[in-house]
């Protein structure tokens, strides 16, 4: 499924994705991008993923908040590259290589987020996503960045609006690069 490059385009996590689908009658169904970052497991929406790519060379901007590690050359894109590890406080577990690069993109803006391996894709219906607000109100995070709480056979996956975060971050002002 992936190039020489082990680097995914969208369209193939879609059809990875769109393989996945089980039961037509389990209701709305939502196609998410799982990574881990230590032991956790997260996902995001695949509308908000526009390619998965192998993490290139970064370029430190000084003055810029500890979890945005720099800025990087994504296709002629220069985009600002995020360490969600740091922006969650989850430290700096043996400083592990973040491999790969996902390119999130908005109206407004791109950024990449590095994870450790190449993310999966999960299908599931959205009566498995717990959006119960007594789970995610001790977060620290904006409740309305944290989406839910999937659940997968014994698997709990946090979902996260990616787009959300970095609104509420002020990232659109930050880099407004397309």
């Amino acid at each position: 499924m992936t190039n020489e490059n082990n680097e995914l385009t969208i369209d193939e996590v879609k059809l990875q994705a769109s393989l996945e689908q089980k039961d037509k009658n389990v209701g709305a169904l939502v196609q998410l991008i799982i990574f881990k970052l230590g032991d956790e497991e997260y996902a995001l929406n695949i509308d908000q993923i526009k390619e998965v790519v192998l993490t290139p060379g970064i370029a430190k901007i000084p003055q810029t908040p500890e979890y945005i590690m720099g800025v990087a050359n994504i296709r002629g894109n220069i985009i600002a590259i995020v360490d969600l590890k740091k922006k969650f406080n989850m430290g700096d577990k043996d400083n592990e290589f973040c491999n790969y690069t996902l390119v999130v993109e908005s109206e407004d803006f791109k950024i990449g987020i590095l994870v450790k391996e190449v993310p999966n894709t999960l299908t599931v219906a959205e009566k498995d996503i717990d959006k119960s607000s007594t789970v995610l109100q001790y977060s620290n995070l904006d409740q309305e960045c944290i989406m839910g709480i999937v659940t997968s056979n014994d698997r709990m996956i946090i979902l996260v609006d990616m787009i959300k975060m970095m609104e509420t971050e002020g990232m659109n002002k930050l880099i407004n690069n397309k």
